[in-house]
């Protein structure tokens, strides 16, 4: 579950922060891939995730994980234009009030809040109606020129939605989810849900993970590095002297960053 969303609104006005020296960031990102195939991250790639204050494009790092609806087409190709593959965030199990598309969502389908400022979880059993207002936020990322998407709040049944939620709910969600991303040519990252990492490890094409050395879980996260995937990570409360031996021994791209994710990072 993201950490930022309290933040987001005012954190776009803010100036830029400092980001740390960048040693050695790990691999390129690869070749283009060919018409038809998506991108695919491997182990070790190293990232920048930024979901706050004014982009950063400085960061020396293959990867940028970005906002899809704050950042511009332009920023984009920018990111491309300098070798980089990008990103998309979008929150596709929770209901932001303050995104666009805000009105398009059936109130039927908002739940109880997740803990963060405007936001409410949804019935992800509501498929027919969350169909195609995901197909048209994976357009935008498509169209913006994105090479993947990372959605966030894919857990909802492990949570206080509001609604009897169950896991194979969430597995059905999330397989829509990924078929979305699949069908526009995009990559899709599993975001937490760890425990079901063994039945998704196959349709999505990379990890996205908070917080698992805090609560020691990162070893959950190897069927990803064993099937080629890389694992994107973050810790927000332990330094990086804490957990980074351990994250490069599991092949894990790791960051430490603050909650606001805004530019600041330090990198494994």
């Amino acid at each position: 579950m993201k950490r930022f969303a309290a933040l987001l609104v005012t954190g776009l006005l803010l100036l830029t922060a400092c980001t740390s020296d960048p040693d050695d960031e790990g691999p390129e990102p690869g070749p283009e891939p060919a018409p038809g195939e998506r991108w695919k991250p491997v182990p070790g790639t190293a990232w920048q995730w930024q979901l706050s204050g004014r982009l950063d494009t400085s960061v020396d790092v293959p990867v940028y994980d970005v906002d899809g609806f704050t950042t511009s087409k332009e920023q984009v190709a920018g990111l491309r234009k300098d070798g980089r593959r990008t990103i998309c965030y979008l929150s596709t199990g929770a209901w932001e009030d303050f995104r666009p598309d805000a009105d398009d969502f059936p109130k039927a389908l908002l739940g109880k809040g997740n803990g963060w400022q405007g936001e409410r979880w949804l019935d992800i059993r509501g498929l027919d109606a969350l169909e195609p207002l995901m197909a048209a936020r994976f357009d935008m990322c498509r169209d913006k020129g994105f090479d993947a998407v990372e959605p966030d709040n894919m857990d909802g049944y492990k949570n206080p939605t509001g609604f009897p939620l169950t896991a194979d709910d969430q597995l059905a969600y999330n397989r829509l989810i990924a078929r979305l991303a699949h069908d526009r040519g995009l990559a899709v990252g599993l975001k937490n849900d760890l425990d079901q990492i063994p039945q998704l490890v196959g349709e999505f094409d990379f990890a996205v993970n908070e917080q698992c050395a805090e609560y020691r879980e990162c070893e959950r996260l190897t069927p990803f590095i064993e099937a080629g995937k890389a694992v994107f990570h973050v810790e927000y409360e332990l330094p990086a002297d804490r957990f980074c031996e351990r994250s490069r021994q599991l092949g894990l791209s790791s960051l430490e960053k603050k909650y606001e994710l805004g530019a600041w990072r330090k990198a494994c």
